[in-house]
């Protein structure tokens, strides 16, 4: 008997330079690292499920108070990268999937199931089968990028939202 392997291949949906001229258009975005330290990291971790490490050398500001916010969840095996845009008051812009690995769920990155995020804020569930709909053979990946938005949305409310403006 043979089987035939299942490949995932890489596909690159958008850079990180292009979902910034998505999600924030004609506007100045600044690089803004922000240390996670261990005690954020665990409500970040206790709040969104998500175990794997959030890195915070990808964020940057907007002119106008906004984020641009870039993280990876683990899909099912395979890592999803992904940018979530904030506006001044923590409510999500949208999201852009930048890199999915896996063979399946790549329905993730379809624009009818991201605008279900737009207008989230911490205080909303963002909880898959709540007030995220699911995708069927995505299950997986839908939830945890569900988690992973949530996640972000923790990392506003208990880091960003205070952050002072840099000078320019």
């Amino acid at each position: 008997m043979l089987t035939t392997p299942i490949f995932a291949q890489a596909k690159i949906y958008v850079s990180s330079e292009q979902a910034q001229q998505i999600l924030f258009p004609n506007t100045v975005l600044s690089k803004s690292p922000t240390i996670i330290a261990d005690d954020l990291q665990e409500k970040m971790r206790t709040a969104s499920s998500i175990r794997h490490p959030f890195q915070g050398d990808r964020i940057w500001r907007s002119s106008d108070g906004g984020w641009l916010v870039i993280d990876e969840v683990v899909g099912k095996h395979e890592m999803i990268t992904y940018a979530v845009a904030l506006n001044a008051k923590g409510s999500v812009l949208g999201i852009e999937v930048l890199e999915y690995v896996e063979s399946y769920g790549y329905e993730v990155a379809e624009l009818q199931w991201r605008k279900q995020f737009v207008g989230k804020t911490v205080n909303d569930p963002i909880k898959l089968n709540q007030d995220i709909q699911n995708i069927g053979g995505a299950t997986l990946s839908c939830k945890h990028l569900t988690d992973g938005v949530k996640r972000v949305t923790i990392l506003y409310d208990l880091a960003l939202k205070n952050a002072p403006a840099k000078l320019r």
